[in-house]
């Protein structure tokens, strides 16, 4: 036998540390995407924005600099009004052109970052769809949708930070270090230089301080809000077991243990405004010392002084949120990384390369020796074998935990068996796609699970082009028809949460319904009356003898009422099959299922003395 069955270890491969270099090089590759290519023209038309206002911010100081040296010249006459005016309407022009590009470049730019968005997150949110049935068990949903939130927002602030803020800063570093030299004074280059060095050295240091506290924010974050999603989407367990009180209690420890870590990140932010400020200033006037040395001895003019001021302003203006930008790289690397750990998962389940379309299903059934035990449990399946032929009803009866279901599982091939084959219409299913496979079937279980939407749309989910002729078919012989007229709205009722807003049995038919629009060749039943009242399960299993006309059906059942017309039974055991015949048949051997039989009938015996 195979060893057991196990699964990636999900939370591993999605905390992986991000790197920048590779988020930068995965940015690149989704911006080249074919989706993406109708955006080409707009992202180079960005790029050339960006670097045409990284060369004006350079230009502009040093044009009105030279203007008011013409108003205000060291030795001599002072220019002609309007020769001044001109430079200095010049100047003004071109930093406002310096400052419009960018909003220019933004708003060309904005349709393709959400584009770069949507493709991302519809590609992570299609890749989790396929993943096994195991992951999505064992994953809490708003932790995984914030997997998703998180990543596509990484790539907006990867875009915006590192191609429009941080790498045009360091272009206007460069400009402005050659215009002050060439221009000016070598030392004022240098002062520049050094200043952004070591104010880029602390930002980075303390940053990366920041970012591990934001990290454990993040986790802080992603914890309180999924133990939040939690309580809310079982808030009818809590209230059956008066849990209010203990659950507010939970949801206040998540929210004050975020809470702790969201002050320290704050806190940590304003030691970094004033680290940066002290630089920064510090910077500033160590040029403007130099600058006017220069000035007075006439190295400089009046107007070098405030060019020189000007374009530092300027190269420090971006630098102002480089603690911040730095942090949301960081942190959007990391994100992102997330979500490439999640589209990086291999679904435990794939279709061969040569699967076959299941096109025209018949309903034959066959599992031949079949073992499987599932993650966690030594036992689940052994040696498990039958054929059911078209149109013929199968059923499967035991204790709790004897792997009943774990046989549906098999043949949905939610799970791949470790030994045996499980065959349909004689192919084994791991040589047919997934999709005409589970066309082939209809699964009934014991809990309907309803998309918080109208009735309609849940029984048409089915199938979703259905005609309202069909559609009002389906729910008639699921005995639903009545029910669903005498509601004030009608078709239109929204079911609620999960249906909630919909009784067992209700939901149960809405099931029933969807399952007889989709047409399967194959109905199964996974204990779809046990959780209903005796009267609700008599109404329910006369639509579901409807819906298995004419088809093969495989039942599991907890009441033994409900399997007596199947034309074999297997009774299962520890996950081995210990008795099998038709109902007749096993009462005769007086063994496992007789005894069920006899304890079944003797309850509801007493039921029906004690009404």
């Amino acid at each position: 036998m195979s060893p057991p069955h196990t699964s990636p270890n999900h939370d591993t491969i999605e905390s992986a540390d991000g790197g920048l270099g590779p988020s930068i090089v995965r940015i690149l590759k989704l911006l080249w995407r074919p989706e993406l290519s109708k955006w080409r023209p707009v992202i180079a038309i960005a790029v050339l924005l960006t670097l045409g206002a990284s060369v004006l911010e350079v230009v502009s100081p040093l044009v009105v600099g030279h203007a008011i040296n013409q108003v205000a010249p060291a030795g001599g006459a002072p220019a002609a009004f309007g020769t001044a005016a001109i430079w200095l309407a010049f100047g003004i022009g071109v930093r406002f052109a310096a400052g419009a590009m960018p909003q220019l470049r933004d708003w060309l730019f904005s349709p393709v970052s959400q584009d770069a968005q949507r493709v991302a997150s519809v590609d992570a949110f299609g890749h989790a769809q396929l993943l096994s049935l195991n992951f999505h068990q064992t994953r809490r949903t708003g932790a995984l949708n914030r997997v998703i939130e998180r990543g596509a927002s990484a790539i907006d602030y990867l875009i915006r930070f590192l191609a429009f803020n941080i790498g045009p800063t360091f272009v206007r570093l460069i400009l402005a270090s050659v215009a002050l030299g060439v221009a000016y004074d070598y030392k004022l280059s240098l002062i520049a230089v050094g200043t952004i060095a070591i104010y880029v050295v602390v930002t980075v240091i303390i940053t990366e301080w920041r970012v591990r506290q934001r990290r454990k924010m993040n986790e802080a974050d992603t914890h309180f809000r999924a133990t939040s999603v939690d309580i809310l989407t079982n808030f009818e367990t809590v209230k059956s077991f008066a849990a209010e009180r203990r659950e507010t209690s939970r949801f206040g420890k998540a929210m004050a243990n975020y809470n702790h870590h969201y002050v320290e990140t704050v806190r940590s932010m304003y030691i970094l405004n004033a680290t940066q400020a002290l630089v920064m200033n510090g910077g500033l006037a160590a040029v403007l010392v130099l600058s006017a040395w220069n000035v007075i001895h006439g190295k400089m003019e009046i107007g070098d002084l405030t060019a020189v001021m000007l374009m530092m302003l300027s190269l420090y203006a971006p630098l102002n949120i480089l603690g911040w930008a730095w942090r949301e790289i960081k942190q959007g690397a990391v994100d992102l990384e997330k979500l490439y750990g999640l589209l990086g998962m291999k679904p435990e389940i794939t279709d061969a390369p040569d699967a076959l379309e299941l096109a025209h299903p018949v309903g034959s059934v066959a599992f031949e020796n079949v073992s499987f035990s599932h993650e966690g449990r030594a036992v689940g399946v052994q040696d498990v074998s039958f054929e059911l032929a078209p149109g013929k009803k199968i059923a499967f009866v035991g204790t709790s935990g004897a792997g009943k279901s774990t046989l549906l599982k098999l043949l949905f091939r939610f799970y791949d068996v470790e030994s045996g084959r499980v065959l349909v219409d004689g192919h084994d299913v791991r040589d047919l796609t997934q999709e005409s496979l589970r066309r082939a079937l209809g699964l009934v279980p014991q809990d309907v699970v309803l998309f918080n939407d109208t009735i309609r749309h849940n029984i048409a989910y089915a199938r979703p082009d259905a005609s309202d002729e069909d559609v009002r078919n389906a729910a008639r012989r699921a005995q639903l028809l009545e029910f669903i007229e005498s509601l004030p709205e009608g078709w239109e009722t929204r079911v609620g949460e999960r249906g909630l807003k919909l009784s067992g049995g209700e939901k149960q038919r809405v099931g029933i319904a969807r399952v007889i629009l989709s047409d399967p060749a194959i109905l199964v039943l996974d204990e779809a009356t046990s959780a209903l009242d005796s009267a609700t399960e008599q109404a329910v299993q006369e639509a579901l003898d409807e819906a298995s006309q004419g088809r093969t059906t495989l039942m599991v059942a907890h009441r033994l009422s409900t399997v007596k017309s199947a034309d074999e039974i297997l009774v299962l055991e520890a996950g081995q099959v210990i008795e099998r015949g038709d109902h007749a048949t096993l009462l005769s051997k007086h063994g496992k299922y007789a005894d069920m039989w006899e304890r079944q009938a003797r309850s509801a015996n007493l039921k029906l003395a004690a009404e």
